[in-house]
């Protein structure tokens, strides 16, 4: 792990004076606060539009909504941030010849990759954490309560989840020299999790099996067995980064 330290404080400040962490963090809590907004008042939004012409029952809103909304949202944009931030992370890097440049110096390729994704998850998880704040108060607001513990583990799954999506692209971005041709990656490889997602038994052990237990902490029902896709999908992310380094560590720059 030679030059890990100095090269996680260029990712860090590359992160911010890019402005790539202030952008996000703004849209993420704007996805957050929103989530509990759209929740609490898209029945009656509905029902306006309906006018008295028609007659729709539409079941008062819960937490539950919110806490689904939250998600939903924060899923597909954590998702489409993921893809962004790793598909140009190293494929450009290695195309300007600036991958070269930096590993000249006393610095490791394993410390190389890891200090990218800490640099980008950490993006992700301050977003997250964010956005996981100003959807908790307005959710008090507009709600009630949401158990606190409950609410913070159901930000802890989702970060987890956009972790491995973004593996999947960081991955992409290893194998090839071009950003485009790692979104490519990043996406098949959602649609592949997508698929695979889809079938019983084994679907809950995928990124997308952790919402149901996280919708279920973050409302205060029973989430049933976590820990069995918590510990797949940490296995998924670390395997993963260690593809990324298997296949980085011999190829040319």
């Amino acid at each position: 792990m030679t030059g890990f330290g100095p090269l996680l404080r260029k990712e860090l400040l590359e992160q911010w004076r890019t402005r790539r962490m202030l952008v996000v963090g703004i849209v993420f809590l704007a996805f957050g606060i929103g989530s509990p907004f759209l929740a609490r008042y898209t029945p009656e939004l509905v029902k306006s539009l309906a006018g008295d012409q028609f007659q729709i029952v539409i079941p008062p809103p819960t937490i539950n909504d919110a806490v689904s909304q939250f998600l939903k949202n924060l899923g597909q944009a954590g998702i489409l941030t993921a893809v962004l931030l790793a598909m140009g992370s190293v494929a450009t890097e290695k195309e300007r010849g600036t991958a070269a440049l930096i590993l000249t110096k006393p610095a490791s390729r394993a410390a190389y990759l890891l200090a990218k994704l800490i640099g980008i998850g950490t993006t992700l998880a301050v977003s997250l954490a964010v956005a996981g704040i100003g959807g908790y108060v307005y959710t008090l607001i507009l709600f009630e309560a949401p158990p606190a513990l409950g609410w913070s583990a159901m930000v802890g799954l989702l970060l987890l989840s956009l972790l491995a999506y973004l593996g999947l692209t960081f991955l992409g971005s290893v194998l090839t020299r071009s950003a485009m041709a790692a979104a490519a990656i990043g996406v098949g490889g959602l649609a592949v999790v997508a698929i695979i997602g889809a079938l019983p038994n084994i679907g809950t052990y995928t990124p997308s099996g952790l919402t149901p237990p996280a919708q279920a902490l973050a409302a205060g029902i029973d989430a049933g067995n976590v820990l069995g896709p918590l510990l797949a999908n940490v296995a998924l992310v670390v395997l993963l980064a260690a593809a990324s380094w298997f296949a980085f560590r011999r190829q040319e720059l």
